[in-house]
């Protein structure tokens, strides 16, 4: 395992988020946490980050207890995209993402052409070669967003956390992102684990689902063996239909609700809720 949790309690002052919690993230796969607002999932990946110190229980990354390996050490291992990150005024995109070069360099060790093309390699994965020279803060929300992947992709760690990757970004850019973070773990095996509210997405691109609800992980996965109604409607509290997506083969949820329906359409081969 790339990393494990044992009895893990997270909270913040006398609010308790995540209790006991034993989790298992599978080495070179793509793990997505799923859940509702407010279930734990992003404070889950800022304690694995060490962003949050738990409260108790230990997190482990490949064998190692996180909150004792030193921090250098851990940023090259390990990589975090949180939510909402803000960059320092005026800065460029060039300049936030070669900062992901950080923990690979000393003053015993000057920017090198390895340093170069791995950046050069972020900018050109998210399409942003061209506004390299922009200020951060002069682009869309949806190019900041990929702005800060490539800082994480350039921080060429094996493992690689993400809270809503996706967050800003209209549809083509979703599935480019998504495409590359599947690429990378392809090509290079990397550990990835994010965390998307589309359900769908996370079924055509994990390998690996974890639900949380009640602070704790209420099941977990491989996407075809847990995404099922009765799963949706506890974690979630919304009834559903799972059907196979026509494309991918993969779990589709059809959540029930208000919407014009066209009774020519047939969801064949639904499970009911």
């Amino acid at each position: 395992m790339s990393i494990q949790t044992s009895r893990l309690t997270l909270g913040y002052g006398e609010q308790t988020i995540i209790e006991n919690l034993d989790l298992e993230i599978p080495k070179g796969k793509i793990t997505v946490l799923i859940g509702s607002n407010g279930c734990g999932k992003s404070t889950l990946l800022r304690s694995l980050s060490r962003l949050l110190k738990p409260n108790g229980g230990t997190a482990l990354l490949e064998g190692a207890d996180i909150w004792k390996t030193p921090t250098k050490q851990l940023a090259k291992q390990m990589s975090i995209l949180p939510q909402g990150p803000s960059a320092p005024e005026g800065i460029t995109v060039l300049q936030l993402v070669r900062q992901g070069r950080y923990p690979h360099r000393s003053f015993l060790k000057p920017w090198s052409e390895k340093d170069e093309k791995i950046v050069n390699d972020a900018l050109a994965a998210t399409k942003l070669t061209e506004f390299k020279h922009r200020e951060v803060d002069s682009l869309s929300g949806g190019q900041r967003q990929r702005a800060w992947i490539a800082m994480t992709l350039a921080q060429d760690t094996e493992t690689i956390l993400l809270d809503e990757p996706t967050t800003y970004l209209d549809l083509t850019h979703q599935i480019e992102i998504l495409d590359l973070l599947f690429e990378m773990n392809e090509k290079h095996q990397r550990t990835i684990v994010m965390v998307l509210h589309d359900i769908n997405l996370a079924c055509r691109y994990a390998d690996y689902i974890v639900a949380v609800k009640n602070k704790c992980v209420f099941a977990s996965g491989k996407p075809e063996e847990i995404i099922q109604p009765e799963m949706i409607r506890q974690v979630f509290d919304m009834k559903c239909q799972i059907m196979c997506d026509p494309v991918f083969g993969t779990p589709m949820c059809i959540p029930f609700g208000r919407g014009r329906s066209v009774p020519s359409m047939q969801m064949l081969g639904a499970s009911n809720a």
